[in-house]
């Protein structure tokens, strides 16, 4: 990115009271333009802590609308309002208010992967980095709905020892991570921690999830392991361009993808030009029906203050 361009977005933010937010999925260059990094945990409480008057946010379209959820009196700007995501797109509001009708006394938990409009009929968000505290805390004896990702679930199910009801739905990026990729990459770097994403398609392995090198973790949670491992090669199971944070943040250790060109084209959609067209000009700001933003809140809150 020329120092222009640099120049232009910094005095922007300074003229709209603006700050940036990009998820680790988003291209290297968005990445280096943001004020803040994050999972979709960190940056929903980024969202919510902010003293800005606009918020950016570089990633997909339900990011930006759960920005809006928390933050009814800032400005939320997507850069790609029509950056999608296979997850958010696998389950309505009207499918899941027809699952909810078969179970009347059921629990629904959503992950963070979701429209408003189905946050607003969710009892409990959350996100991988801390569903498993969730579905913890939930009483016992009443049906668990858990959506849209099964793998997810499953992965949640195997740790916690409880039951729940799995909605079919699949990131078609992290679905591609395979146990032959995963038993390939132990084999082929024997030294090396191999970090995996519970949306992938082999988190439920009981194989793999035995294995000690095997580390599975949200994207926070692979960068805390990167930081405080003594292993100095890391195979990485999730979003390719997760590993310009890790490499940032890790000089002198080495990681590797587990397979090339596992990218999600939609957080690709964000880029540094739409984000300065953003500030320039006001685009791609995010409206939501006021009843779905303040019935979507109450989930996302007890998403946040379970940490």
């Amino acid at each position: 990115m020329d120092r222009e361009t640099r120049e232009e977005i910094e005095r922007l933010k300074r003229e709209r009271n603006a700050v940036i937010l990009a998820h680790y999925y988003a291209s290297p260059e968005v990445q280096d333009i943001a004020d803040h990094l994050g999972d979709s945990l960190g940056l929903s409480r980024l969202a919510a802590a902010s003293d800005a008057d606009t918020i950016v946010f570089a990633g997909v379209h339900f990011m930006a609308e759960t920005a809006a959820i928390l933050c009814p009196d800032k400005t939320v700007l997507s850069p790609a309002p029509d950056a999608g995501c296979s997850l958010a797109d696998s389950i309505s509001a009207a499918r899941l208010a027809a699952w909810k009708a078969g179970y009347p006394d059921g629990i629904v938990v959503s992950y963070v992967n979701t429209s408003a409009a189905v946050k607003a009929l969710t009892d409990w968000c959350c996100t991988s980095a801390n569903a498993v505290k969730v579905v913890q805390g939930l009483p016992e004896g009443r049906p668990i709905l858990f959506g849209p990702d099964r793998h997810l679930g499953s992965h949640i199910m195997r740790l916690t020892g409880r039951k729940m009801e799995l909605w079919d739905g699949v990131c078609t990026v992290h679905d591609r991570i395979s146990r032959e990729m995963v038993e390939d990459a132990l084999r082929e770097w024997p030294d090396a921690d191999i970090l995996i994403h519970p949306e992938a398609g082999c988190s439920d392995d009981a194989g793999l999830n035995a294995n000690p090198r095997v580390i599975f973790a949200s994207t926070a949670g692979m960068l805390r392991h990167a930081a405080s491992s003594r292993a100095v090669t890391f195979v990485v199971a999730t979003e390719e361009d997760t590993i310009h944070q890790l490499k940032k943040e890790n000089p002198g250790k080495t990681f590797i993808p587990v397979a090339p060109g596992i990218c999600c084209g939609e957080m690709k959609k964000v880029t540094v030009r739409n984000v300065l067209e953003c500030l320039r000009y006001g685009t791609g700001k995010v409206v939501l029906d006021e009843d779905i933003r303040a019935r979507a809140m109450l989930p996302i809150k007890r998403m946040l203050e379970i940490g």
